[in-house]
């Protein structure tokens, strides 16, 4: 399996427009973070996260041209604003392409996206697509996944869990039941939004505590804003755990 992080940064992607702050002003190009999305290459079949606005750079950046399935976490601008560019994939893969999500997500994109589930025209090619609603384990060929519901300030989301690895973004509490499908993980991708608390994300300590109590191996920071600086937060972290950038691949 191989993880690609396409994307590692809050909705206001990282620099922030108008900002000269230090993060948004760096040379270094691990505080250069889109909106945040990860690819997942199995042997035989792959599945992008989430569709934010910047996919199709993101996809053409690592050189991606193959995705079978899509799991949405929920439905806000930064997730899902690139959902017409999966039209591309129609054309390789010649078939709808699946695309998965808790019930409020699967209502949302249809509300978002009319001009394509109650289209009046075919200018320019409409993504075919088959939306399909999850809340409890399914299998994309052989592989189980594992839908994780956490809460994301008073919503509902989910993350998701791909045999020992999980991958949660966009998270302000985890439920002691979602807990417990976090047991035996390898590898945990947690939201850690900035230093001080915030009322729809955790933060960077809150992450910690939540990487501690999986007792996982390895874990990533994602979803970082501006005021999270690469440097100096892995120089702070624990040995196991690191910020996630653009780019970053893991092969496991």
């Amino acid at each position: 399996m191989e993880i690609v992080f396409l994307g590692t940064g809050t909705s206001h992607g990282v620099p922030v427009i108008g900002c000269n702050c230090k993060t948004c002003q760096s040379k270094n190009p691990r505080n250069k973070r889109t909106r945040s999305s990860i690819y997942v290459k199995f042997e035989s079949f792959s599945i992008l996260v989430d569709t934010p606005p910047e996919l199709r750079l993101q996809l053409l950046n690592n050189g991606i041209h193959k995705v079978d399935a899509i799991l949405y976490t929920h439905s806000h601008a930064d997730h899902i604003m690139g959902f017409d560019d999966i039209r591309a994939f129609n054309l390789i893969n010649k078939r709808p392409l699946p695309c998965y999500g808790n019930s409020s997500t699967i209502k949302d994109i249809k509300r978002t996206f009319n001009y394509i589930f109650n289209a009046v025209q075919m200018g320019g090619g409409l993504p075919q697509v088959q939306l399909i609603e999850v809340n409890s384990t399914f299998f994309i060929e052989d592989i189980k996944i594992i839908p994780l519901p956490v809460k994301h300030g008073k919503l509902d989301i989910l993350g998701y869990r791909f045999g020992r690895i999980a991958y949660i973004t966009d998270c302000s509490h985890i439920p002691e039941s979602t807990y417990d499908k976090l047991e035996g993980l390898d590898i945990l991708i947690i939201d850690a939004l900035r230093y001080r608390p915030h009322p729809t994300h955790m933060n960077i300590s809150e992450a910690l505590e939540v990487i501690e109590k999986t007792g996982v191996s390895r874990a990533y920071l994602t979803h970082l804003s501006h005021s999270v600086e690469h440097e100096e937060l892995k120089k702070n972290l624990p040995s196991w755990v690191r910020p996630a950038y653009d780019g970053l691949k893991i092969i496991i």
